[in-house]
């Protein structure tokens, strides 16, 4: 098991898995998980010959969480991962390995920091360069004005979404995951009509071999004592990311990266946007090394670990 520490970054105080030693790796999770998601890669990163660090992000499980909106912006969680590579690794580069938020976390603590970040990793969502407009004006052209449910455009509004969720944490979880994993049989469980819940839908969770009722039960705890609104402040911070993010319009992630998403995950592919996200990427990141799994939805780590071990760790043993 790793040793769990209550690391003071500056701002809050995160609550860290840590395993191993040598350079620093810090591991930051999506929604709605915690430093739990990297379960299967704490261990061997750090037999790798480095200082795994799985993190709950601010918000979530042992972290700080702080109350506002505000408190949840991209440039206050990158503060964040500044910070706590700064306590745990004085005047080092750090490498920073991302899924789902915690993708666009780690690209763009990497791309607005690269004095403090060695190299970066994110799955499932790839790195697009810093954004054109908000992403509230994407969603709102493609689908909320035309009628259509988005699940950023239902978190928007506070205590909505956190109702639903925290009537039944574990039936949330269960059900998201579920839905956007490798082994839900082929549906359109998401096209449904603006003003529908984010639950609505969506089939009943069947067993998988990689979220068993022990990964469930620890989630369900998790949430209880939490609750969703800090996780879901995160999603209400797109205009904030815009204008901060704004400043590195132009600019190319220069590290070394590595992306690794599965092909059945809405997120490799930006909801549809993109044919080849990894293409994609090298124009905004020249130095990635890309990788798409075949069957693989969402919960890449998850649901394939020792794949997306073998892929990290060698591209690790490299920089």
């Amino acid at each position: 098991m790793p040793d769990f520490r209550l690391i003071d970054t500056g701002e809050v105080t995160l609550r860290c898995a840590i395993e191993g030693s040598g350079p620093l790796a810090i591991m930051v999770h999506g929604f709605p998980e915690s430093w739990y998601s990297w379960r299967h890669q704490i261990g061997p990163v750090a037999a790798a010959g480095f200082t795994a660090c799985a993190i709950d992000v601010r918000g979530y499980g042992g972290s700080d969480k702080p109350p506002r909106v505000e408190d949840y912006t991209l440039e206050k969680i990158a503060a964040d991962l500044v910070g706590l590579g700064e306590a745990l690794a004085p005047g080092e580069q750090v490498v920073l390995i991302g899924h789902d938020w915690g993708a666009p976390i780690v690209w763009n603590t990497a791309f607005t920091r690269p004095d403090r970040i060695r190299a970066v990793a994110g799955l499932s969502v790839p790195f697009a360069g810093a954004p054109m407009r908000p992403f509230t004006e994407v969603f709102r052209e493609h689908f909320t004005s035309q009628g259509r449910f988005f699940y950023q455009e239902y978190f928007q509004q506070p205590g909505v979404a956190e109702a639903e969720a925290e009537a039944n944490p574990r039936d949330f979880v269960a059900r998201m995951m579920y839905s956007i994993s490798g082994d839900v049989p082929p549906g359109d469980y998401w096209t449904k009509p603006a003003g529908a819940t984010f639950l609505e839908g969506l089939p009943d969770p069947k067993p998988v071999p990689w979220l068993s009722e022990a990964d469930l039960n620890y989630y369900e705890g998790e949430f209880t004592a939490s609750g969703f609104r800090g996780p879901l402040n995160r999603y209400r911070n797109h205009e904030a990311d815009y204008a901060w993010l704004k400043a590195w319009q132009g600019k190319q992630l220069e590290q070394p990266c590595l992306f690794i998403g599965g092909d059945r995950d809405p997120a490799t592919t930006l909801f549809g946007a993109v044919a080849d996200p990894v293409a994609m990427m090298r124009m905004f990141a020249p130095k990635v090394e890309g990788h798409v799994l075949p069957g693989v939805g969402h919960w890449t780590q998850q649901e394939r670990p020792e794949e997306v071990n073998a892929l990290l760790i060698d591209w690790l043993k490299r920089l």
